[in-house]
């Protein structure tokens, strides 16, 4: 079969996910002579700014947390005949469903993959026989991916260690990238102390004990605040439901602020943004709060601990504990103007070093100049 030789296929579990994490990388493929394409379910929230990136949108149905065999498989011909009929020269995955069935049905079609496991999700977390079904496929779809892209080097090693990928597929990048210039740095806030928590409301995001946290501390931190901010998720199964979140809000131990397509407020508001997760890839909320000079505090767990160095931009606690978690809120809180702003300035040098953007978009047309050479060769 012959393929469009500068046609790229973008997929996601929801086209917010493209537009809030790929923009930089679509701009960057057209810049370098591409034609980006994504296919993705359409999500309204994100109709904006995908109408702004003006790349070709094929919609298509994902369900996200389903467990129905015959609904993944579907979804798995709907890959094959969309990529046959596109014919692309790369197939780029991000989230499990589009890297497990596109790149199933790149590989039946010839097309090179290069899937992003930007994290490992409940599958991995709480392990059993999802776990076991889930790394079965992931090797099958892997199998014939060129490079297979991590975000940090824990992941990678897992799925190297398990035999999923081989050492020389598996790449790390950093995150998914920050722009620096639009996550810039903001003065301190003044007045008592205000922790935001940036992120689906899922108990795998660690939201229970940052509740637990805000319960103990409100307390004795007089006015202080407790912030969430990010979207009920109710098609995944660790989702916090409205029901719950709003007694919490109710009882006054957290705020509720809803969704946004920008951050960058709420967190040049907050002391500190707090990610008591229980694993990442590369937490994109921590790295935009670094960017823009705020402490961090966050689980050690894998990705977070990427990050986050302990006492140098923020502090670690330990994972799935809300009094480790509460106390290194109140390390933070005690701390004088000066020394969070010194926190917040390395956390920024930090993402300068090791996280722009550029240094993710770079990755990937290194690994697409490969295909083109190769194809010539």
């Amino acid at each position: 079969m012959q393929f469009l030789s500068r046609r790229i296929v973008l997929s996601a579990n929801s086209d917010w996910n493209i537009a809030n994490f790929r923009q930089g990388l679509i701009r960057a493929l057209r810049s370098a002579g591409y034609e980006p394409v994504v296919i993705a379910p359409k999500d309204p929230a994100a109709e904006a700014r995908m109408a702004a990136l003006g790349v070709q949108r094929i919609p298509v149905r994902i369900e996200r947390s389903g467990r129905n065999p015959l609904a993944d498989a579907r979804l798995l011909l709907e890959y094959k005949r969309l990529l046959g009929k596109l014919r692309p020269a790369a197939y780029l995955g991000f989230t499990i469903k589009p890297n497990i069935y596109g790149s199933l049905a790149a590989a039946s079609l010839g097309i090179p993959a290069i899937p992003n496991v930007s994290g490992l999700g409940t599958a991995f977390i709480r392990r059993g026989m999802l776990q076991q079904i889930v790394t079965r496929l992931y090797r099958v779809a892997f199998s014939r991916c060129p490079v297979v892209f991590f975000q940090n080097d824990e992941d990678r090693q897992l799925f190297v260690d398990r035999g999923i990928v081989e050492d020389r597929q598996a790449r790390v990048l950093p995150g998914s990238g920050v722009d620096l210039e639009h996550f810039t740095p903001r003065p301190p806030t003044n007045g008592p102390p205000a922790f935001l928590l940036v992120g689906r409301l899922l108990r795998d995001k660690g939201v229970r004990e940052f509740v637990g946290a805000a319960r103990a501390l409100s307390p004795m931190l007089t006015g202080s605040r407790f912030q969430l901010l990010g979207p009920i998720d109710q098609a995944n199964r660790t989702a916090i439901t409205r029901a719950q979140l709003d007694d919490w809000v109710a009882e006054g131990v957290v705020e509720y602020l809803g969704v946004t397509d920008d951050v960058r407020p709420y967190m040049a508001k907050a002391t500190a943004v707090v990610l008591p997760s229980y694993r990442e890839g590369l937490p994109r909320s921590l790295l935009e709060a670094a960017a823009m000079e705020r402490p961090l505090i966050a689980a050690d767990v894998p990705g977070c601990r990427d990050v986050v160095e302990d006492g140098v931009n923020g502090y670690l606690c330990d994972p799935r504990d809300s009094r480790s978690l509460a106390s290194a809120m109140r390390r933070m809180a005690a701390l004088s103007p000066a020394e969070r702003l010194a926190m917040g300035q390395a956390g920024r040098r930090k993402v300068q070093e090791q996280f722009g953007e550029e240094l993710v978009v770079q990755s990937y047309l290194d690994v697409l100049d490969g295909l083109d050479r190769n194809k010539g060769a």
